[in-house]
């Protein structure tokens, strides 16, 4: 028989498993924060390069980031990239911002998201996960690049270029090109008109300078244009179809007087072959790391002597240039190929040597000869760079200062914001259905069906 006695209930001690329920959904709102916070990175970084603040002697915003934040290059176009997408993309934006999706996820729907898709691929980030939203996001891309390729072959197949006799014999053309033999067209019909141009100017000068002369008036762009369309085919008719070797094509010949290129305000030539004139700063710049041929002239103009042609940096020294920078120089770059800098120029009386030398790109090459950039080599062989205001341009950059408890103080940020997150802020719906990406994307894709 019982005694009828009650045993004491003892509360159990929270086991393992309870423990790392706990530890999981600390880590769930932890990363939950992050994602909000990255979300007001990415408006931060969409303005700063809407507005250009990373225009001081860097290539990019990309640059930037990489130099200040320390990202590697690929994460930070990343950044940027999809920071530029989100500007357009709202709800996607709220959604990173309220910690709803991760920043992984958002990366990948911005590669396909538009602003008329983006609720439906939302809902494809609230329902699956990670991995589902990639698989999804190629698929979406396939379709798209077939809707490209028929786009793309239709406009080839579109192309036509038809040129008749009109009536009072004039030849009339009408046409329909792809999109970069239009912008090629486009180009030579530019260049063609600046030459126009320039000989119309020389002309104008010669008649004013005559007794009565008067310049013409310049005539309206449409017949710019056609005097220009008849320059090209005149040119392409002289010199042949063949454009020639490349290192011929792109050959750019400067003249300049050896007193101008010393200094800018000494009187002398610096003009390119046509006569087009150039800074003596531009000068020195194209004369750090080019070929260099010395003409001397009589008082008369005459050419009296000329030198043969030299490499101002010889391969040999190129080479050990090379090795010893590894790429530009300039903070932030790293472009592996860049161009042989004088920092005390070889018209000032610099030597061509190793230590007289830096790579830098062609970028920031012009930057420093023509944008106020300065850059020295320090007793101890370093490099140092200066903005055009003269202020430091560290190599590495100051670290940010960050409180004492970061995570509190993210924490503390968003209570103040009003967003309420918590561990299954960004729990996606799934309910481990196996995923059939063919029919998610028949169902989601506009274009699918096509």
């Amino acid at each position: 028989m019982e005694s009828g006695l009650l045993a004491p209930v003892i509360p159990a001690t929270p086991g393992p498993a309870a423990e790392l329920d706990r530890l999981g959904d600390e880590i769930a709102e932890l990363s939950a924060h992050l994602d909000a916070a990255t979300a007001h990175l990415l408006d931060l970084i969409r303005e700063f390069d809407a507005r250009g603040g990373w225009n001081s002697g860097f290539r990019s915003c990309a640059a930037w980031l990489s130099w200040r934040v320390g990202l590697d290059p690929g994460a930070a176009r990343e950044r940027v990239r999809v920071a530029r997408a989100l500007g357009t993309l709202p709800r996607l934006a709220q959604a990173l911002a309220r910690g709803e999706l991760s920043y992984a996820k958002v990366r990948a729907l911005t590669r396909v998201a538009t602003p008329e898709t983006e609720e439906r691929l939302l809902g494809v980030g609230r329902a699956g996960t990670a991995e589902h939203v990639e698989r999804i996001v190629r698929g979406w891309r396939r379709v798209d690049a077939k809707a490209e390729a028929r786009e793309t072959a239709r406009r080839h197949t579109s192309r036509a270029l038809h040129v008749y006799q009109d009536e009072d014999g004039m030849v009339v053309l009408r046409g329909r090109l792809a999109p970069e033999v239009g912008a090629l067209l486009v180009q030579a019909l530019a260049a063609a008109r600046e030459a126009l141009y320039q000989q119309r100017r020389a002309s104008d000068v010669s008649a004013e300078t005559s007794l009565g002369g008067v310049s013409a008036e310049t005539p309206p762009l449409a017949q710019q244009q056609a005097d220009a369309l008849a320059l090209v085919a005149e040119t392409a008719l002289h010199r042949g179809i063949d454009p020639g070797a490349p290192g011929e094509r792109y050959q750019v010949v400067v003249h300049v007087d050896a007193p101008a290129l010393a200094d800018p305000e000494a009187p002398g030539q610096s003009v390119l072959e046509d006569g087009t004139r150039v800074s003596a700063e531009t000068s020195r710049r194209l004369g750090c790391d080019a070929s260099r041929v010395v003409m001397r002239h009589a008082p008369d103009g005459q050419v009296v002597e000329v030198g043969a042609r030299t490499r101002t940096v010889p391969p040999a020294l190129r080479r050990a240039l090379q090795h010893r920078d590894r790429g530009c120089r300039f903070p932030g770059c790293g472009l592996p190929f860049g161009q042989g800098h004088h920092l005390r120029h070889w018209a000032h009386g610099g030597p061509t040597t190793l230590s007289n030398l830096a790579l830098l790109c062609r970028r920031h090459h012009r930057a420093v000869h023509e944008e106020g950039y300065q850059v020295d080599r320090q007793p101890d062989g370093e490099l140092r760079f200066r903005r055009p205001d003269g202020r430091l341009l560290p190599a590495v950059p100051p670290a940010a200062a960050i409180p004492a408890d970061p995570v509190q103080a993210l924490r503390a940020r968003h209570e103040a914001q009003g967003l309420s997150i918590h561990p299954r802020t960004a729990m996606p719906g799934w309910l481990a259905e196996p995923l059939d990406v063919g029919y998610a994307i028949d169902v989601l894709h506009p274009l699918a069906a096509g």
